[in-house]
Parts: C-alpha cells; structure tokens; sequence
C-alpha cells in the first residue's frame, strides 16, 4: 500500500512509437495510460521515425489527461515530472522531453530525465516490490539486448554484454517477415511456435560459448532466411519453433552465466521481448535449476510504458538525486550507464 507521505510521479515515455504516462506513488501503481502508433507503422514492416513523432505530439496531452482521470487526480497533485530522455528515436524523445520541461516548468514541481533501459529495470518493483541488491538484470526489445548488473538502479548500472548486431526483438522482426507474418513480430512468432517443433531445425546459436556475455543474432537471421529460401514448402510453426527456441536458449544461457560470474541470485528480465512466453518459461526452467531466483514484469509491463519511467523517477526522488536542469536534451545514443541527466 502506498505512503500518502510518498510523492506522485508523473512519468512520459516517447522513445520509440508508444506514448506512455504512468503515475506512482513509491512502488504503487496509480495509473499506465499508452497510446500506440504501431498500426500506422505495420505496413511499412517496421518503425518510421517521423511518423512516430507526429503521433506522439498529437498523443501527449490527451494521454496524460487520460492518466490522471485513470488514477483520479489533477495536475496540482503531481510532486515530480520524469521522462525518458534516451536512447531510442532523437525525433520521438524530443517531443517527450519538450512536453516533460513544459509541465516541470508550468507545474512549478522537479524534473528527472532518465535513461529508458534503467526504466526497464524499475518497473519490476510495482509488481514485485524493492529490487535486490545487487541483480542482474537482462534487457530484451526490438532495439537493445542487455546484461547489467545492478548494484542500485537510481544511481549504479553496470554494462555486462549487448548485441554486438541485431538485437532480439529486431531478429523477430526480420524473421517474421521472411515467413510473411505482420510486424511486429515478436508476437506472431510466439503464437505460432506454440503449434510447432522447436528441435525441427538446428538453427545456429550465435556467441554461445565464446566466453563474453555479448549477443548475436543477426547470423541467426541469415541462417532462418537461407534455410527458408531453400524450401520447396515451409511449415512456418516449425521454423518459428526453431528459430524462437535459438534466440531463448542464447539468452537465458547467457543471463545465468552472467549470475555465475558474478555470484548473484537474483535475475531480472525485462524489455518487450519478455513477454515472450517461450523466454519466460525457459528462464524459470533454468532459474530454478541453478538456484537463482527470477523476476519478470507482467507483458504489460514489459513493452514500453510510463509507469516504468515514473518507477524510477520515484527512485531518484526517495534517494535524493538532484533533479535535472531544464536545458536537458534528448539523447537518442545515452549509455545504460547513464541512469539519470
């Protein structure tokens, strides 16, 4: 239950095509208000940057009036602005910003950028409570694929491994396409694997055991393109099986190796690649055999949303983190390391 002593948060998302506002008080979820743009983006078989900041500016203010009508408040309730002032889309985080510096200013109340992927990592605290310290934490979307260690997520984060090319969810993307399933992907290939084989083809597992905690899969994507290729017929389930079965066996290989190496128990996933149900049940699986406990968001709150950007703004306040000036700029290319601007 919250502490009515606690401030209420406001948090704006805009770093890829979803306009998110979420508002919290402490851990406690008052409201996660998204509006996608993805339909618009569907037919072009991935995000267009201009398109999705036109649709943010025409989102904001109606989604932000549709949070605080969702956790039934007024803009004179709000103690602190958060937003996401990167990485993702330079076009897309600037109309977050802009907006964020203009209730900061109008409310007279602080302002917190704060990094997107760090945000990935707060969010598990409004379903699961106060994060251990320290976790690893493994971040899996269209655009990131991440292993940090997290000492203190409002103030310490520390780079493990990414991609070192495609990242996950964009490896679904590209594969979805290949066997003529819509964007985004991700989904599409979770659904279909369910009527599937994941042993039916031996597709490749990229830096499995090259002794870093790096990713790859864009190798993966050549190897199902090529494959496909080659068929007179293509029983999509099996492929998407096969395929899905490569990305999560990589993944949760690795997450566990990073807990090993560097004696923690406690994993989290997040990002909206671990809404995948393949993902969530392998890791558990695995978890559970090597003694280390996990924590994965509901899918909710696993894609992009205010409500994660809010959870650690909320952090920033309780730990006494200077707010941010308000000249921040958006910064499509900010580090992980970077929690807060």
């Amino acid at each position: 239950m919250a502490d009515k002593d606690e401030p209420l948060v406001l948090g704006i998302e805009t770093s890829c095509d979803e306009t998110g506002v979420g508002i919290v008080r402490g851990h406690t979820l008052l409201a996660n208000t998204i509006a996608s743009s993805m339909h618009e983006h569907a037919r072009f078989g991935g995000v267009v940057p201009e398109v999705a900041s036109r649709a943010h500016l025409e989102a904001m203010t109606p989604v932000v009036e549709g949070a605080l009508a969702e956790a039934g408040l007024t803009f004179s309730d709000i103690d602190a602005i958060a937003v996401t002032a990167g990485p993702g889309l330079a076009g897309a985080l600037l109309v977050g910003v802009a907006a964020a510096k203009s209730y900061s200013l109008g409310l007279g109340v602080p302002l917190y950028g704060v990094n997107h992927l760090a945000a990935h990592v707060a969010v598990d605290q409004l379903e699961h409570g106060p994060l251990p310290k320290p976790c690893i934490a493994m971040l899996v979307s269209g655009g990131h694929s991440s292993l940090l260690l997290v000492p203190d997520v409002a103030q310490d984060v520390i780079s493990l491994g990414s991609t070192v090319d495609d990242a996950a969810g964009e490896a679904f993307d590209k594969v979805a396409r290949v066997l003529g399933l819509p964007f985004p992907g991700g989904p599409y290939i979770d659904r279909a694997a369910r009527e599937g084989s994941a042993t039916a083809i031996g597709f490749p597992r990229g830096k499995m055991d090259d002794g870093t905690l790096d990713f790859s899969f864009s190798g993966l994507k050549t190897a199902v393109a090529r494959w496909v290729e080659a068929q007179e017929s293509v029983h999509v389930p099996d492929v998407a099986a096969s395929f899905q079965e490569a990305v999560v066996d990589v993944l949760t290989r690795k997450a566990l190796q990073a807990c090993k190496k560097y004696d923690v128990k406690d994993l989290l996933i997040g990002g909206g690649v671990a809404a995948n149900s393949r993902l969530r049940a392998l890791a558990q699986e695995r978890c559970d055999k090597a003694g280390v406990r996990l924590r994965v968001p509901r899918p909710g709150l696993c894609t992009d949303n205010g409500a994660m950007v809010a959870a650690l703004g909320s952090d920033l306040v309780a730990a006494g983190i200077t707010p941010s000036a308000l000249d921040i700029p958006a910064d499509s290319s900010m580090p992980v390391t970077t929690v807060h601007v």
